[in-house]
This record gives C-alpha cells, sequence and structure tokens, in this order.
C-alpha cells in the first residue's frame, strides 16, 4: 500500500492497537528556580557554486533535523503520579504553552522566534492538560489544549503552527511543541475505545486514555513512514511531484511502511510502486517526528539498481518522477522552475546531504 510522497504532506491517521505502554528509563532531575535562557538556532549559509561532489561523512553536516530537537526531559516516571503533578502544576516556576488546533502564540525576537509560556496560575482555567516534561534546572512543563488560545497575552504574540516556525525556534522550544502538538492529535481522534466503542478519559498526564467502559488502556500510536532520496550510477538522485502540488515543487520518494515489513524493505517497496525504479542499496540516515497527525518519518539514502532505472511512474502516488543532476537542480532553483520541500522536512535536508550544501535561499518557499 503506497502513501504520500514527501514528509511535507500531511499523512492520514491510522487508528493504533491497544498494547501497553514503553517505558524509557530517564534521570529525574532536582527541583529548583528556573534560569530561563532560550538559545538561539544557529543559521547555515549559503553556498553559491554547485559543489564538485556529495556531502561529507556527517549526514546533516552537524545540524539536527529541526522537528527531532529536544531541551526538556520528558520525566515520564512522573505521568502517573497524581500528587506530584499537582504539585509540579502549582509551583510558581511552572511554564504552560497553551495550544489549540496545532498552533501556539509565539513573538519574534532580534534572535529568533520563541514560544510563549505563561505561569500556571496565569493559564486558562479549561482544557486539557499534558505534562511535557522538566528541564536541567527542575522547571516543569505542560501543555494545554483547548478550543482555541486565550485571547489576553503580548500585542507581538502570534499564532503559529510547526509548519511555520518549526525550524525557527530554540531546541526546548521546538520539542514542546513537537511533544504538545502530537498529544493534541492524538486526544482528538482517539476519544472513543477501540475495543467496544465506549468514550474514552484522558490518563496518564495526558499519555494514555482509559476507556470508561471495559478499562482498556489506549496509548498513543506512531505510524513509521519512510522517506528516501535514491540515487543512480551517475550520482543523479530520483525526485518526483503530485499533481496537487503547486507548480514546480519536487521532492523525494515516501510512504508508510505495511504491517510485517522491515523500513528496506518499506523503501525498496515504495520506489518500485511509484517510480517503478528497483533500489539495490538502502541506508538509514535520520528520523524525525512528523505530527501530522501522528508520523514518525525514518529518511534513507539508496542507490537504484543499474538495470532497474527506467521511471514509470503510478499515476496515484506521482504525476511526474525525473533524475536529476546537481548542475540541473542548480539551474532549475535560480530559474525558478524548480521548487525545494519544506524547510523543516527530512526530504530537504536528505537533498542537501547529496547536494554537498544548503539550499540557495532564492529558491525556499
Amino acid at each position: 500500500m503506497s502513501a504520500a510522497l514527501s514528509d511535507h504532506r500531511e499523512y492520514g491517521d491510522r487508528t493504533g492497537r491497544d498494547g501497553t505502554a514503553v517505558t524509557s528509563q530517564q534521570t529525574a532531575p532536582q527541583t529548583a528556580q528556573p534560569t530561563a535562557e532560550q538559545p538561539t538556532v544557529e543559521q547555515p549559509t549559503v553556498e553559491q557554486a554547485v559543489p564538485a561532489q556529495a556531502a561529507p561523512a556527517d549526514p546533516l553536516g552537524g545540524r539536527a533535523l529541526p522537528l527531532s530537537r529536544a531541551g526538556v526531559d520528558r520525566a515520564a516516571h512522573h505521568r502517573f503520579d497524581e500528587p506530584w503533578l499537582a504539585a509540579a502544576w502549582s509551583h510558581p516556576a511552572t511554564q504552560v504553552l497553551p495550544i489549540s488546533g496545532g498552533e501556539a502564540f509565539v513573538v519574534d525576537t532580534g534572535t529568533g522566534t520563541e514560544l510563549v509560556l505563561v505561569p500556571s496560575f496565569e493559564a486558562p482555567d479549561e482544557g486539557d492538560r499534558y505534562f511535557l516534561g522538566t528541564d536541567e534546572d527542575g522547571v516543569s512543563y505542560f501543555a494545554l489544549a483547548g478550543e482555541s488560545l486565550p485571547g489576553r497575552l503580548d500585542g507581538d504574540a502570534r499564532p503559529a503552527g510547526l509548519r511555520e516556525v518549526g525550524g525557527m525556534l530554540s531546541d526546548r522550544d521546538a520539542g514542546l511543541l513537537v511533544h504538545a502538538v502530537a498529544l493534541e492529535n492524538w486526544h482528538r481522534l482517539h476519544s472513543f475505545c477501540s475495543r467496544c466503542g465506549h468514550p474514552t478519559r484522558k490518563g496518564g498526564a495526558g499519555h494514555v486514555r482509559l476507556c470508561t467502559s471495559c478499562a482498556a488502556e489506549h496509548y498513543p500510536r506512531t505510524d513509521p513512514a519512510v522517506i528516501m532520496l535514491v540515487t543512480d550510477d551517475q550520482d543523479r538522485c530520483l525526485l518526483g511531484r503530485q499533481s496537487l502540488w503547486p507548480e514546480g515543487r519536487w521532492s523525494t520518494l515516501a510512504g508508510f511502511v505495511e504491517p510485517g515489513e522491515s523500513l528496506e524493505q518499506a523503501v525498496v517497496r515504495e520506489v518500485a510502486e511509484e517510480a517503478g525504479v528497483r533500489v539495490a542499496e538502502v541506508e538509514y540516515v535520520a528520523s524525525q517526528p512528523w505530527p501530522f497527525p501522528s508520523s514518525l518519518m525514518l529518511g534513507f539514502v539508496a542507490r537504484a539498481h543499474p538495470d532497474g532505472t527506467t521511471i514509470t511512474v503510478d499515476g496515484e502516488e506521482l504525476s511526474e518522477a525525473r533524475w536529476v543532476s546537481r548542475e540541473e537542480l542548480r539551474a532549475g532553483w535560480e530559474s525558478g522552475r524548480m521548487l525545494p520541500p519544506s524547510g523543516i522536512s527530512i526530504a530537504r535536508h536528505l537533498i542537501e546531504r547529496w547536494y554537498g550544501a544548503p539550499i540557495p535561499a532564492a529558491a525556499r518557499w
């Protein structure tokens, strides 16, 4: 079963099976007063010349993927400790992130963009609380999901989502917003029990839903999707586009992992289904969450079989596909005939990794 082409498209939700939670061992920080100083995100410089060869051994050039960053310990061991959660919420140092519909308030500063966090005693009374974790200073963070964002905030604050500001936030803020948006989406889509159909209620500080009838416990599910940059024996990369995309936008191929399938098998199958190209070698690169609504994007590079490079698009997932050299891609960017994928997507990083330099600013959308 084929899925969407690129990780800048919203993948559809899949209802998860009932199961048990996966608990990770984490170290609980000591409670203390916050000393919040937000780091800035260093912007890469743009190389003007076409690189002579592929990127160096470091697959991402030292840059973390925008949505894979974090600065808060999730402190999962506190999620079912109701007295601790109550005390943490009432602590004067606690910070709350109001969210609604995948958006939060942000402010633009001279060094970047920051989330608007409020003390718990200033947070709205209504909404669902999700415990997001604690930082190294012991400050606790919660998300508060409501029908709408609160009306009273600084005049400079504006609502924004991950697609717009995910790459501009600090590590801490990016991690908080990704976590909050993922939980909000999951709760919105799983208000009924998949076993008996009765309503469920929130538990585990937002990380579990409990059936009010059969007592089944439902934990958040993540849908794995592979996304891959395929090259041929001339070191050209395979790009495709969908008919619904803006004219000129091209990206790498991608698709959901099917039941009983390995990640490598999914790469081979998706490339064959969508473009008719045979893949001979597969290598993992990196991953990042993609909470639109609940995917985990797993990035790969792959090499096409020398005898299997003829392109035959499926006409459903892809309307076009082509092999592109670095020179052709650069010319397309400069002329405006080709647009790259979103700056927060793995697709963009895979292309830059192959291209050997950041995509020129003039080509960004």
